[in-house]
């Protein structure tokens, strides 16, 4: 895909950005999403200017709008184009610029309250994950192993469905070019959102959206995750299905999740809808769904069967797979394709 505009398109754009509330914006947005409210506080302008300023930023591709419940928050586009010409403007501004360093300021305001909310709602939900993750080995140990498995060659595009915390946006941040986190909590969103910006984080956003439907595009990133999720859900072979579907050819899916287990409190208290997974299934639902498990690792709690073992799957989209073989096939038997 090109990242070039057209000369009237091109334009349209300088002509929207041209503006001084309308730059400042752009300088917002890109250290991370932000409502209307915020923005409002931040430029200390009326609602329905900054609202009218969003909307022609809007109209020149310059800007994307995203629904969470009641809240709308803006973000900069996501196309190449627009957005590094965008990125190459705000690079030319003087860091020392008074009207900057103001709203910078403001905004570390903004972002100060949103972490207080979200650390409010982590404490007190804290104990009940604490219980959990007592059961199981340490986090550093599975994250650990998710880098490896991935690996350190770096990739365009991350999705991860049911991001909670945000954490996985945090642990592959160096390797991806954007990512999008997917919940349907907005309190987790809040408290993902303040994660990612105290980890300096940018290239990363969070949404809200149902994991059966996720809200972006299919065919359009080279990893999905699916962390600790599957086991909240009725019907989580769909959601596995969802999840290949968002993959480009020879993308990778990462599930990660409980193997079978009879810890019957955690349906009863933490509403844990199915109690684990056994590798048979998971490699059905990959089948079914397209892909090919390429990997499976265990991780073994320390306090043998008394706890929660962990379980990682790699599967793999199958189609330039199956493109590569054909092409093989057809390399070593031509008089068979010249007759098709």
């Amino acid at each position: 895909m090109s990242d070039k505009l057209e000369l009237l398109t091109l334009v349209d754009t300088l002509k929207a950005a041209a503006e001084s509330s309308r730059l400042r914006i752009l300088f917002l947005l890109a250290s991370g999403d932000l409502t209307v409210s915020d923005l409002t506080a931040i430029l200390n302008q009326s609602q329905p200017r900054v609202s009218r300023h969003l909307k022609l930023l809007q109209e020149a591709g310059l800007v994307d709008r995203y629904q969470e419940g009641s809240w709308a928050f803006f973000r900069l586009a996501e196309s190449d184009g627009a957005r590094e010409l965008i990125l190459g403007l705000l690079a030319r501004i003087a860091d020392d610029d008074p009207l900057v360093e103001r709203d910078i300021e403001r905004l570390f305001g903004v972002r100060q309250k949103r972490q207080e909310k979200a650390t409010h709602y982590f404490r007190s939900n804290a104990s009940s994950w604490d219980e959990i993750r007592s059961l199981h080995v340490p986090d550093k140990a599975v994250e650990a192993a998710l880098l490896d498995l991935v690996g350190t060659r770096p990739f365009q595009s991350m999705v991860d469905l049911g991001t909670g915390t945000g954490r996985l946006l945090e642990l592959f941040a160096p390797l991806y070019r954007r990512a999008v986190g997917i919940d349907m909590s907005r309190e987790m969103l809040a408290v993902a959102r303040a994660n990612l910006e105290r980890a300096g984080i940018t290239n990363a956003q969070v949404r809200q959206g149902d994991v059966y439907a996720p809200p972006v595009d299919r065919d359009a990133f080279d990893l999905v995750t699916v962390h600790q999720v599957l086991h909240y859900l009725d019907d989580p072979a769909s959601v596995v299905k969802e999840a290949a579907k968002l993959l480009r050819p020879s993308g990778r899916l990462v599930i990660v999740d409980f193997a079978p287990h009879s810890h019957e409190f955690l349906r009863e208290e933490h509403a844990h809808a199915r109690l684990g997974f056994a590798d048979r299934q998971i490699e059905d639902w990959l089948t079914e769904a397209g892909l090919e498990l390429e990997d499976t690792l265990t991780f073994a709690p320390d306090n043998g069967n008394q706890g929660l073992t962990v379980k990682l799957w790699l599967g793999r989209d199958r189609r330039l797979l199956i493109a590569d073989t054909a092409a093989a096939q057809s390399a070593r038997h031509p008089q068979a394709s010249e007759t098709v």
